[in-house]
């Protein structure tokens, strides 16, 4: 039980950070060699299971991937990020999967609230994170992201999911 308090206390912590713009502390989540990845959907509406050889709506091979995005989202030179978007993550269902002296796999629901342009949207899903456990706490290791109302009228990112 104190793990899964620890693992909900990282959690929220993680979505607060986008919710209130802190891209410097939102990164520090992140393992250097993290993989971040959100599948697209095929025609026959199955999720693609290669970010190398089919479609995905987001994918990083590392932490660098990440540190850029949010360069050009801190830059302003991300024309999908100006004006900037204000969220509001919520996060339940959560479930730890497996767990080792390493690390923990888990998966939870997120359903995010997202304010641009005078429209609000709606994202939900599923995600599923492997855990480095680091001193007393934890790094993202692995962030599989699944979007399951993926006809959306703008581009996603980061701070969306």
């Amino acid at each position: 039980m104190e793990n899964y308090n620890k693992i909900l206390a990282f959690l929220y912590k993680e979505v607060r950070h986008l919710d209130d713009k802190e891209w410097d502390e939102w990164l520090k989540f992140y393992d250097e060699d993290c993989t971040y990845w959100m599948p697209g959907w095929t025609d026959e509406d199955e999720l693609t299971t290669n970010p190398h050889t089919e479609i995905s709506l987001i994918y990083y091979s590392n932490k660098g991937g990440l540190e850029d995005r949010i360069f050009r989202i801190k830059t302003e030179r991300s024309s999908a990020s100006t004006p900037e978007t204000r969220t509001s993550h919520n996060i339940s269902n959560v479930e730890i999967l497996e767990e080792n002296e390493n690390e923990v796999k888990i998966r939870f629901n997120w359903h995010t609230l997202s304010f641009r342009y005078k429209n609000t949207d709606h994202y939900f899903g599923t995600s599923f994170y492997t855990l480095k456990k680091v001193d007393d706490s934890f790094l993202i290791a692995n962030k599989k992201i699944i979007l399951k109302n993926d006809y959306i009228r703008q581009v996603l990112d980061v701070y969306h999911i």
